[in-house]
């Protein structure tokens, strides 16, 4: 058994519960989306969560793990044509059942904050190998966020706007390339 040093172990214990609840999330989720398509993205994305979650388990009973997370390809680009218009929505403090936008909505932020537990875990980790995969980890969901804030996009429930010329004019006119490269490795 490889030895973790205590504050990777503390990591993992974060990084496993925070899985744990990404996953029943997702069965929940499953059991409850009418739309086919965002159901397909979760059930798809699914695979992937457990099988970050067992390695997970493995580095922690075992202190390493002999697989390797399947990081997923980038999703295509998202497309404004075909882009709904914007929806309205209110939170319902009553609501017994989660809408199709409340599921993606709800996967998107759990999504967002398993990426950034993954990335600050990355910075504190020491072992290359643990680290190599908390990478990974943090792809895979920055790839499924990608997914799914397209999904959402192409609905209408997620705000999304160009940059106007005259922004974009002014910040590529503030900023300008080192001329001398020498120092870069």
């Amino acid at each position: 058994m490889n030895s973790l040093m205590i504050h990777e172990t503390t990591e993992l214990n974060e990084l496993l519960m925070s899985c744990t609840n990404s996953i029943n999330s997702m069965g929940l989720f499953l059991s409850q989306v009418q739309c086919q398509e965002l159901k397909s993205i979760i059930e798809k994305h699914m695979k992937g969560h457990i099988q970050d979650y067992n390695m997970k388990v493995e580095w922690a009973t075992k202190g390493t793990s002999h697989d390797t997370l399947d990081v997923p390809t980038m999703p295509p680009a998202v497309r404004m044509t075909g882009v709904a218009d914007m929806q309205k929505t209110t939170p319902n403090p009553n609501t017994t059942k989660l809408d199709d936008r409340a599921i993606a909505t709800s996967y998107l932020l759990t999504l967002k904050r398993a990426g950034r537990e993954y990335a600050w875990a990355t910075f504190e980790c020491a072992n290359p190998e643990l680290r190599k995969f908390l990478e990974d980890a943090f792809t895979m969901c920055s790839r499924h966020a990608y997914e799914v804030s397209g999904y959402m996009i192409r609905k209408g429930y997620y705000p999304i706007q160009e940059a106007p010329n005259t922004y974009v004019q002014e910040l590529s006119g503030t900023y300008e390339s080192v001329q001398n490269s020498g120092f870069v490795h």
